[in-house]
């Protein structure tokens, strides 16, 4: 048998018990279907308690303007009744959608760790939710963060640019008036401000410890030379070698090298090396710590035999042995400061576009002794 359009309807009133039919067997009644409930509103809430649906956005949004206990009544009638504050909606109204999204190249690097936390602490406290993008330096992959979050409509952008950023597409979100911060990597020309240490006085600072302990033979392993950080610490690696009459082109400088598996895979290269260095300034503290299982293993005590340095002063850096020797780039600052530059943006506040320099600490331990002493406790004896 079949119907108006020609299909079979035994097939067809099947199909439609199946779909009333449990997995294992039993047949659903129609009455066991539920319709859709309507969408819950503002209004359901402030019917609930007595109170305009205005007074009840504002409670929603923590506003001063509603008494505490208030607030708290809205909140709970909210939770029981299972409503869901509808942020798409606010925003149409307030211009506002209390995003804020924030990308950086490594978000596995614990230095990045510290920066998001110190964000979210001051982000937070303003009712900013984050959105979080690991671009990994692929400039494709950041650009397409950056048209969801324009899609999203939100309140700004803190960005650790990747390689490839061009001053041009930073500057056209400004034109359009959306708030943007960098931080940690500057990028020239843009109408932006930036929140970053003073690489160049870092690298210089840990440089110059090295050759005050009577080293001259400095590597400088790591950095991406693309980006302002990677510049700017091999500047103050070359200045500081320069001002005490070493031959850069004497030294080993390897490039591009960021992670703990990167130390891991040029250490050995570095102990083979014909000319081989007597200290490395490390671009970071992976790049170190990675290195420093390796060189134990090919009988190269770091320390006595290596001296070295890295850069960031991450979590556990002061407590490997020997200790690390690195400069503290102060992540919670430059997190904060990122943020609260931001917020002020979002507010309203012009912003002059120029850096942000957050002065960094020498961290000096057991891992950069003048050759042949060694500080801390030998590993295995």
């Amino acid at each position: 048998m079949t119907d108006d359009t020609g299909s079979d309807k035994s097939t067809s009133d099947k199909e439609a018990a199946e779909v009333g039919r449990d997995a294992d067997g039993p047949e659903t009644s129609p009455a066991e279907f539920h319709k859709p409930g309507k969408r819950l509103t503002l209004g359901h809430i402030a019917d609930q308690l007595g109170i305009s649906t205005a007074t009840v956005s504002l409670a929603l949004r923590d506003s001063p303007l509603v008494a505490e206990d208030t607030r708290a009544k809205v909140k709970k009638t909210a939770e029981e009744i299972g409503y869901i504050y509808n942020r798409s909606a606010a925003s149409l109204r307030t211009a506002r959608s209390q995003i804020v999204g924030v990308a950086v190249h490594d978000i596995l690097n614990p230095y990045f760790a510290e920066v998001f936390t110190a964000l979210e602490d001051v982000l937070e406290e303003q009712g900013q939710m984050i959105f979080i993008c690991n671009h990994r330096d692929d400039v494709k992959r950041q650009r397409a963060f950056i048209n969801t979050l324009l899609q999203h409509r939100a309140d700004g952008l803190i960005l650790c640019p990747s390689v490839g950023t061009t001053a041009e597409e930073i500057n056209r979100l400004v034109g359009q008036g959306v708030p943007v911060t960098l931080m940690c990597r500057e990028v020239p020309g843009v109408w932006a401000p930036c929140v970053h240490g003073d690489d160049v006085a870092g690298a210089y600072a840990v440089t110059k410890h090295l050759i005050d302990q009577g080293h001259e033979k400095i590597g400088m392993i790591g950095g991406r030379r693309e980006s302002s950080t990677g510049r700017d610490r091999h500047a103050g690696w070359l200045r500081a070698l320069e001002e005490s009459d070493l031959d850069p082109e004497k030294q080993v400088d390897v490039p591009e090298l960021m992670t703990q598996a990167d130390g891991r895979r040029v250490a050995p290269q570095i102990v083979a090396s014909a000319d081989r260095p007597s200290a490395l300034m490390c671009f970071n503290d992976l790049v170190a710590l990675g290195m420093m299982p390796v060189f134990r293993r090919m009988d190269v005590e770091p320390g006595p035999d290596m001296a070295i340095t890295g850069y960031d002063d991450i979590d556990g850096a002061a407590s490997r042995t020997p200790a690390l020797t690195t400069v503290c780039n102060h992540a919670d600052k430059i997190g904060r400061l990122a943020a609260l530059t931001l917020l002020r943006q979002v507010a309203g506040e012009r912003v002059p576009n120029k850096p942000i320099l957050i002065e960094p600490d020498l961290r000096i331990r057991e891992s950069s002794p003048p050759k042949g002493i060694r500080l801390g406790p030998r590993l295995v004896e």
